[in-house]
């Protein structure tokens, strides 16, 4: 794995302060530090940001001002982690698309054995009644159990249900929107478990119970933390962003459970919103403004506009594009293609970062920039487009390690695996690096952290979440027998 060390070596400052490959400084680089400016930023800015997300996680978690909060800090009735002891065969449901999955989790101590098999939902069904969707999903879990000949046992499921919740219960959430072009009638304000555990019931030939309801989030920290018992973090850096933690219950004012199992409880922070209410607004810049107003939702998910893998590739075209107007970039003329919004896709980015790691090779960024109707492009011009996607990387980064360290801060524990997830933190040849650069800046000094890539939170995550609610199940029957 290359770590900053290697991004840097070999490699010599430049008047703006990135690094580029020797001898192949981009043109009108004290302009071009200019335009970037507004993006880089000294430390402490990201321990300003800190400060102002653990604000306002406080904000999410107190009953008297979570109506105002933008960091909703949902409580998700998740409390105990894997600890090893769970064995047996479960069942996961993975629903977020127009496709989902039915996996069989089968757990021998520290050995994980899966199955699963995809299935379509029709448009048809996106948009009929909830009724069907629900049956048609019950279907599917059938022809899954027989298929792998489960139809005579009992067994816990977890389902992983990736549209807005509001959860009342480890197993009872409610739609609050359908998303995605989903619009199935009688769902939303339902609950959804309630519905599918109707749907098994009317077949009358299975026998599941739907223990636990969760996100991708709280998958991806259960993922991890089968195999690593310091994990206390799940983070998303994807298409979206998202982190959830393990939170002390006594800082958890909206808590309505029971006092009977662990002293705590994963909050799904809704990060992504962090920013809504203004609080950021110093570090946005006119790209950042401009994404926003010309979304989906206007206002909404500040924070995760100016991180996540659906807007980075935007962000980079439009710092291209204004150089390129300004005469700093291939001779201040644009392809059709660069003209394009989100032509400059987040994938392209990681790849240009995979040439400046090797210290001024432009072989990608050509093959980019040719492909994007830019075949003249000079050294210069790749360099420059190779700083300007590093920049944009390492702010997003460093946002994200803001993030995270607050939540590490939160916890005040002496060592804390993070878990990640996502195509943004799987593909760019350094964001882990980046991040474990700012976050451990900005931890108090005797925390030691250490960031995992997760596997398949949304499937065997959710497995690991019925494994956990099931032997809890257990654990408190025997003492209500006892007493």
């Amino acid at each position: 794995m290359f770590t900053l060390g290697h991004i840097l070596w070999g490699l010599t400052k430049t008047s703006f302060g990135g690094v580029v490959g020797e001898g192949h400084r981009p043109r009108d680089s004290v302009a071009l530090n200019d335009v970037l400016d507004e993006y880089r930023h000294k430390n402490d800015v990201f321990r300003k940001i800190h400060d102002i997300i653990n604000q306002e996680m406080d904000k999410g978690l107190s009953k008297a001002r979570n109506k105002d909060a933008t960091v909703k800090m949902f409580v998700t009735y998740v409390q105990s982690l894997p600890d090893g002891t769970e064995t047996g065969d479960y069942l996961a449901l993975d629903l977020g698309g127009t496709n989902f999955r039915v996996l069989l989790i089968t757990l021998k101590g520290s050995k994980v054995e899966m199955k699963n098999k995809i299935y379509p939902i029709s448009h048809e069904l996106m948009i009929g009644k909830g009724e069907q969707l629900f049956d048609h999903i019950a279907d599917c879990i059938a022809n899954f159990m027989k298929d792998h000949d489960l139809m005579t046992k009992t067994l816990p499921l977890g389902f992983t249900f990736s549209f807005p919740c509001r959860q009342e219960g480890l197993a009872v959430g409610r739609l609050v929107r359908w998303t995605k072009g989903f619009c199935c009638a009688g769902v939303e304000g339902e609950d959804v478990v309630g519905l599918l555990q109707e749907a098994i019931a009317r077949r009358k030939d299975i026998n599941v119970e739907c223990v636990a309801l969760l996100n991708d989030t709280v998958g991806c920290l259960m993922s991890c933390a089968f195999h690593d018992h310091n994990t206390r973090v799940g983070v998303i850096l994807g298409t979206g962003t998202n982190a959830c933690y393990v939170e002390n219950l006594d800082k958890v004012e909206l808590w309505d459970g029971d006092h009977l199992g662990p002293n705590q409880v994963v909050i799904n922070t809704e990060w992504g919103a962090f920013g809504d209410n203004g609080c950021i607004d110093f570090v946005r810049t006119a790209a950042d403004r401009r994404i926003d107003a010309e979304s989906i939702n206007p206002g909404k998910q500040i924070y995760e506009k100016m991180i996540s893998g659906m807007y980075m590739g935007e962000i980079a075209r439009l710092v291209i594009v204004e150089c390129a107007e300004k005469g700093l970039l291939f001779k201040g003329i644009l392809s059709d293609e660069l003209k394009e919004a989100h032509r400059f896709h987040t994938k392209y980015v990681s790849e240009i970062e995979k040439d400046f790691m090797k210290g001024g090779n432009s072989e990608q960024t050509r093959e980019i920039l040719d492909e994007l109707g830019m075949p003249d492009a000079t050294i210069e011009d790749c360099q420059g487009v190779q700083e300007i996607c590093r920049v944009v990387s390492e702010r997003a980064a460093y946002l994200a390690s803001a993030g995270i360290a607050a939540l590490l801060n939160r916890m005040k524990l002496p060592a804390v695996t993070v878990a990640v997830d996502g195509s943004l933190y799987r593909f760019h040849p350094h964001f882990h690096d980046l991040m474990m650069k700012m976050t451990t800046e900005l931890i108090e000094k005797d925390c030691k952290v250490k960031m995992m890539l997760s596997e398949d939170g949304s499937g065997r995550g959710a497995a690991l979440v019925a494994a956990v609610a099931h032997r809890m199940r257990v654990a408190r029957s025997s003492v209500s027998s006892e007493s």
